[in-house]
C-alpha cells in the first residue's frame, strides 16, 4: 500500500490549546494597540497645544490649555523630551518646541504652496455658493490673479488668470492694502490710484485720512467688499491668507452680479470665504493668538 503524504489541510490543523490561547489574547493585543493609539493622540493634543501657546510654555499653562491635569501632562512631556519633540528651560522650567519639531515644521512651510492649498477652498466656494471666485498674489504692478473659478452660469467680467486689481477700488486690493499698507511700495502704489482717482471712485472713501481709515475697516472685519467701484454692476468681497508668519500672502475673493450677489462680511457668503480663507491659512502654518 503506497505511504499516505500529509496534505494542506493536515498541516493547517490547529492544537485546540493553542487556539483557545490565541483567542484569549487577541483581545489584550487589541487593548493594547488601543491605548498605544490614545497615548499617541494625546501626545498630539500636548504638542499641538505648546504650538498654539507661541511654542514656549509653562507647564500649569500649557495643561490648563489642553483641559488636562499637569501630572498627566508631564508624563507626556517627558516622552517629547525624549523624541526632542519638547525641549526644556532649565532656569524658567517652561517648556519649548524642540530641533525635530523645528525639523518637521521647516519641511512643512517649504511645502506651504497657497496655490496648491487655497484650490479647494475655490472648488468649494464655486460649488456650494455658485458664485465666480479667484486667488490672487501680490505681484510687481499689484495684486494679480493667479487662479480663476466660475460656476455653471457665470456672469461676464474681465478679468482673467494674470489680470492686475487695483488697490483702492478692488475687493482684493484692498484685502491686500489692509494688512500690507505700512508696506512703502503698497502705499505708494495706493497714493498713486487715490491720485488719479475721480470722483465717483473718491466717494467711496473717507475724506479725513481716507488710506488710513480704509485699512483700519478691512483689518476690522477681517475682509473687504466693493460694490460698483471696481467693475460697474459687480460687488465682491475678499478675505485674505497669512502664511506661518502672519503675512498676507494671497486673497481669496468671490463675486457676483450687484442685486443678486450679497458682499456684507456678515452674510452667507461673506462668513464662507472667511472661514475657507482661515482654514487655508492654517495649511500654510498661520496660528492665531490664544
Amino acid at each position: 500500500m503506497p505511504r499516505r503524504t500529509s496534505s494542506s489541510s493536515d498541516s493547517a490543523v490547529t492544537d485546540p490549546a493553542v487556539a483557545a490561547q490565541a483567542s484569549a489574547a487577541a483581545p489584550a493585543r487589541s487593548r493594547e494597540r488601543r491605548q498605544r493609539v490614545q497615548s499617541a493622540e494625546t501626545g498630539m493634543v500636548v504638542l499641538k497645544g505648546l504650538a498654539r501657546l507661541g511654542g514656549r510654555a509653562s507647564l500649569t499653562a500649557l495643561a490648563a490649555h489642553v483641559g488636562e491635569s499637569p501630572a498627566k501632562v508631564h508624563r507626556y512631556l517627558a516622552s517629547l523630551v525624549e523624541e526632542e519633540l519638547v525641549t526644556q528651560d532649565s532656569g524658567s522650567q517652561h517648556y519649548f518646541l524642540g530641533a525635530a519639531s523645528i525639523q518637521i515644521g521647516v519641511a512643512a512651510m517649504r511645502q506651504a504652496d497657497p496655490l496648491r492649498l487655497a484650490e479647494p477652498a475655490l472648488v468649494h466656494l464655486r460649488e456650494s455658493l455658485e458664485v465666480t471666485c479667484f486667488l490672487a498674489v501680490m505681484g510687481n504692478k499689484g495684486p494679480t490673479i493667479v487662479r480663476f473659478e466660475e460656476p455653471g452660469l457665470p456672469i461676464t467680467v474681465n478679468v482673467r488668470v494674470g489680470s492686475v486689481l487695483p488697490l483702492l477700488w478692488s475687493a482684493t486690493g484692498r484685502a491686500f492694502l489692509g494688512w500690507l499698507g505700512d508696506e512703502a511700495r503698497v502705499r505708494a502704489m495706493a497714493e498713486d490710484e487715490l491720485k488719479r482717482a475721480d470722483a465717483r471712485q473718491r466717494a467711496s472713501l473717507t475724506r479725513d485720512e481716507p488710506l488710513g481709515q480704509l485699512c483700519e475697516s478691512v483689518r476690522n472685519a477681517g475682509c473687504a467688499w466693493v460694490r460698483d467701484t471696481n467693475l460697474p454692476g459687480i460687488s465682491a468681497i475678499a478675505a485674505p491668507l497669512f502664511d506661518h508668519a502672519g503675512r498676507v500672502c494671497a486673497v481669496i475673493t468671490a463675486l457676483g452680479a450687484t442685486g443678486g450677489f450679497d458682499p456684507d462680511p456678515e452674510g452667507t457668503v461673506g462668513r464662507a470665504l472667511r472661514e475657507a480663507a482661515a482654514a487655508a491659512s492654517r495649511h500654510l502654518g498661520h496660528l492665531r493668538e490664544p
